[in-house]
């Protein structure tokens, strides 16, 4: 094995190379649109890896002024697609477009009125490319596993692209950091958006 610092940074430059090599379009900016002009809630949803960044997703949507939650897809088949209500908008998590819960889901989302849903993926041949109104295109990703297949550049991307999405369409809405602070009062975080000495 090769020294573990130049291995180390071998892996954090390919994940590095994923991020700046992200092919943001015109369809990241309808996104946003999409989401600003949301009159229901943002479902985020993702399977394994991709749900853990569609969790951080919904928490960081929620704390910048945007309404949303998380919702396994697997739980969705069983009685959780209840959630959805009309006027709310998904964004869809997998890299490679495929995941069969997630795409099930998306299927099933017009049934409750949804009209928008967004995916974010990378596989060219995607399925959530059909099935999405909106595709967020994350670029092709090399997994810098030896294997080729711990989820490491392809989540990297993903919170990327999320937290973009998030503060783009935190600035749309002249989100305050007094309406900051009104969200998320406990805490360092907290503290520091009320301007209080910490």
């Amino acid at each position: 094995m090769k020294n573990v610092i130049t291995r180390a940074k071998e892996i954090i430059n390919a994940e590095a190379d994923a991020l700046l090599n992200i092919p943001l379009d015109k369809n990241f900016e309808k996104a946003v649109n999409t989401l600003n002009k949301c009159s229901g809630k943002v479902i985020t949803t993702g399977m394994g890896k991709a749900g853990t960044v569609a969790k951080k997703m919904a928490g960081t949507l929620c704390s910048t002024g945007t309404p949303a939650t998380y919702l396994h897809p697997g739980e969705a088949a069983h009685g959780d697609l209840g959630l959805l209500h009309k006027g709310d908008v998904i964004i869809a998590y997998s890299t490679s477009g495929k995941t069969r819960e997630v795409i099930e889901m998306l299927e099933l989302a017009h049934h409750f009125g949804i009209e928008t849903t967004i995916g974010i993926t990378s596989h060219p041949d995607s399925e959530i490319r059909k099935q999405c109104s909106i595709v967020i295109d994350m670029g092709i990703i090399k997994e810098p596993c030896k294997l080729g297949l711990t989820p490491t550049s392809s989540t990297t991307v993903m919170i990327a692209i999320s937290d973009a999405l998030a503060l783009v369409l935190m600035e749309a809405k002249n989100f305050t950091k007094k309406d900051y602070g009104l969200r998320h009062h406990g805490g360092y975080l907290g503290r520091k958006a009320k301007q209080t000495k910490i």
